[in-house]
């Protein structure tokens, strides 16, 4: 059964989640995570860019750490969404969409982002798969390949920069007219990459896995993967709730500590850094952890004096 009370409770259990609650339960700190298992790369087929787990498929990877930290005996796991958080003189109340109540002395936040896909046939099941959005962890496997851009004006340009490292095989799809200044279209032209403006209609794929891009006026373009910044949205209501503070493009701003806007609440992961990655979702998780332990064990000494 479950406490009602927690030094700690953790919004979201995956690689971030993990990584805190790790930290905090080999500290002996009571701790409960709060998770609904459904994390957003859960139909990626390999995470690369991570020592020790390079190629490994991210469910796998995830199983390991969540049997690794089951084994601290103070930390509770509870599979639920958080649905609402308030502060009160000792911390903070935390409700789930089952109707349950839990107080804690801080918070961490680790929920994620909600990625928001655009109205194209075969997007969303490419996703992850073929439809990308990060050269570290997918550039390599389609290296040389014929390879798309799906963006405009600068973020097409920070694309083009990093993947021409990969392929000479590039092409931009601005879904519109295209938004680039002569001496980036001069760039185009030197290294031979197209820019597309006709909007994309489909995604030609086979289990995910591209075979061509359709245009609305019937052409297609061979691809074997296309590169995408998504619009997103926080996967948790809960950090507008409490008054957190946010970044022009949507994160949760946090300290070097990994501490929000509020007192005594923590990010941790894709919802506070553009860097989207295992590796950093456990490093910034690992982090988010020590603090609040530091935190705790610092108000612990305050009271005593």
């Amino acid at each position: 059964m479950l406490n009602k009370e927690y030094e700690v409770i953790i919004i979201g259990g995956s690689y971030a989640g993990l990584s805190a609650a790790m930290a905090l339960g080999r500290s002996l700190r009571n701790v409960l995570v709060i998770d609904a298992g459904s994390p957003c790369n859960q139909q990626t087929p390999h995470s690369h860019n991570f020592l020790t787990q390079d190629g490994e498929t991210p469910a796998n990877i995830y199983k390991k750490a969540f049997d690794q930290v089951r084994q601290y005996k103070t930390i509770d796991f509870l599979e639920d969404f958080a649905t609402e958080a308030s502060k009160t003189d000792t911390g903070f109340t935390v409700r789930t969409k089952n109707n349950q109540t839990f107080s804690t002395k801080k918070l961490i936040i680790s929920s994620g982002i909600k990625d928001q896909m655009p109205d194209i046939d075969g997007f969303s099941s490419s996703w992850g798969i073929s439809v990308i959005h990060c050269p570290y962890c997918h550039g390599y496997e389609f290296r040389n390949e014929a390879t798309g851009i799906f963006a405009n004006g600068e973020e097409a340009m920070h694309y083009v920069k990093l993947l021409s490292q990969l392929t000479n095989k590039l092409s931009i799809f601005t879904n519109g007219p295209a938004l680039f200044t002569e001496e980036q279209k001069v760039v185009f032209n030197q290294k031979g990459i197209a820019v597309i403006e006709t909007p994309i209609k489909k995604i030609n794929h086979q289990n995910g896995y591209l075979n061509s891009v359709q245009l609305a006026d019937g052409q297609e373009h061979k691809l074997k993967a296309l590169y995408a910044r998504l619009p997103f949205k926080q996967h948790s209501a809960i950090p507008e709730q409490l008054g957190c503070t946010f970044s022009k493009n949507g994160f949760v701003e946090v300290s070097p500590m990994q501490e929000t806007s509020v007192e005594g609440v923590f990010a941790c992961g894709d919802n506070s850094n553009p860097m989207r990655s295992v590796a950093n979702a456990v490093y910034t998780g690992n982090f988010a952890g020590a603090s609040v332990n530091s935190k705790l064990a610092e108000e612990s000494f305050n009271r005593v004096k």
